[in-house]
């Protein structure tokens, strides 16, 4: 019987794949309470040979599936719609924190267990916060989903917070802030270009928060943060890989069913008033060369003009042929490194451009070339040939952030909260190829405005002043 069992099976047909309303259907006959129902929330399609199918839970919890058994590996990523953007004055960094204390215990395991349990599943997991979002991510064999489940709706509702904890992770934050920031040329310039071009927006202040606000934190501050926005109805659960779509989305409805939504009371943020003049800040750090950051006003991440800008950079430093790198790195050999690109922001933000110098030199004759570049964008066609190189290697960079399965969820969280919506991936691509030279003239004329820019100025330290011999 053992033999003529596959057989037989063979000259079955195969048993048709539910679609999302049968399945939930057959799964929603067994949900013991509303919390547990789910409901479908659309499909589409995922490149040539892929659907992506959205669910949502009865608490609110956004689940969004990507079966693709190329490989017998999982990729879960819990992405939490809050990050720097969501914080107030006196209070930032606290998004950052909370996602250090993220790893510690729990109500239900002690502090140290979750880890432990991790690497005994075979996973590997990290975390990171920025703007406009935090997200957990963890990559791990394709039997293991029911443990990593359990833990991660274990930390999202049952955090253990207390006092001891909550000091101790203050001070690896602040360290990491004296390591990326007050020590770090790249990272100190940085925060000054944010601090210089937003006055109102929370995009001002450093997602890693302010030192003395870091330091000044209470248990109570990080407990109401938690509280606020750690919640089902605040969160999108991402599967990608090899799995069965019915077993995880009934391993969902019994790990995640139980936990309570809330209401989620948002920190009103304050809109940038337009900028009328240009803004410059001058500064002494422990520098080798001259740098120079550049900030333009620019369009949020959900808009055509942004990838309109993402297609410029690719014009202006995308390689050793592109434009400036061309002409400052590789013809005058007055800088040693630079880029540009649009930050991929839900809000308006900045078109960045930073620059190095060779020692000794002045970065004021570099940027004369930048603004005479940013110039000719304005008003000149860029021709066909340039155009279709620069789209290439964007198309080229965002083909293979979907080659792996962390890659493909990471894409789905992100597009789920800046964009408005997963389905949204594909039609950027298409947003880069249809970018037009007509294009780049509008944008780069509503963008490149001196009016709109900021300017920070690195110098050494060692570098004698003006006049100074």
């Amino acid at each position: 019987m053992a033999v003529g069992a596959p057989e037989c099976a063979a000259l079955m047909p195969p048993t048709p794949a539910l679609t999302p309303p049968e399945l939930v259907a057959e799964l929603n006959a067994l949900a013991p309470t509303k919390q547990h129902r789910l409901s479908t929330a659309g499909e589409s399609q995922f490149g040539d040979r892929l659907k992506l199918r959205s669910y949502r839970l009865g608490n609110g919890l956004e689940i969004r599936l990507l079966v693709d058994r190329s490989a017998p590996v999982v990729s879960m990523q819990t992405w939490f719609n809050v990050g720097s953007r969501d914080e107030k004055r006196g209070k930032t960094g606290l998004a950052h924190l909370l996602e250090h204390l993220m790893f510690g215990g729990t109500e239900r395991l002690a502090k140290g267990e979750f880890d432990r349990r991790m690497e005994q599943a075979g996973a590997e997991t990290n975390a990171a916060t920025w703007t406009d979002w935090t997200h957990y991510y963890e990559d791990l064999p394709a039997n293991q989903l029911s443990e990593i489940l359990e833990l991660e709706s274990d930390r999202m509702n049952g955090l253990r917070l207390e006092r001891p904890q909550v000091v101790s992770e203050k001070e690896v934050v602040s360290n990491e802030r004296r390591w990326r920031v007050d020590d770090d040329v790249e990272g100190a310039a940085t925060e000054h270009l944010y601090s210089l071009a937003f006055r109102e927006h929370p995009y001002g202040w450093p997602t890693i928060g302010w030192m003395e606000d870091i330091q000044d934190f209470s248990l109570a501050d990080v407990r109401s943060f938690y509280r606020r926005y750690y919640t089902p109805n605040n969160a999108t659960l991402v599967l990608v890989g090899h799995f069965d779509e019915r077993e995880a989305l009934s391993l969902i409805q019994s790990k995640y069913g139980h936990l309570p939504s809330r209401r989620i009371r948002r920190q009103p943020r304050n809109v940038e008033p337009a900028q009328k003049r240009e803004r410059r800040r001058s500064l002494r750090l422990d520098a080798t060369s001259e740098r120079l950051g550049v900030g333009y006003r620019s369009p949020a991440f959900n808009t055509y003009d942004w990838a309109v800008l993402a297609v410029i950079s690719e014009v202006l430093f995308g390689g050793r042929s592109a434009r400036l790198t061309r002409e400052l790195v590789v013809e005058r050999e007055t800088v040693t490194g630079i880029w540009g690109s649009p930050t991929p922001f839900a809000d308006p933000s900045l078109y960045e451009i930073w620059l190095s110098m060779r020692p000794g030199l002045k970065a004021e004759e570099a940027e004369k070339v930048i603004e005479a570049e940013l110039r000719r964008l304005k008003t000149t066609h860029v021709p066909e040939i340039e155009l279709t190189r620069a789209k290439n290697r964007l198309e080229l960079d965002f083909l293979e952030e979907l080659e792996t399965t962390a890659g493909k969820a990471e894409q789905i969280g992100f597009y789920e909260m800046v964009a408005g919506g997963a389905d949204r991936i594909f039609e950027r691509l298409e947003d880069f190829r249809r970018v037009s030279p007509l294009d780049v003239m509008r944008v780069s004329k509503n963008t490149f405005k001196r009016s709109a820019k900021s300017t920070v100025h690195v110098r050494p330290k060692t570098q004698p002043e003006a006049g100074e011999e």
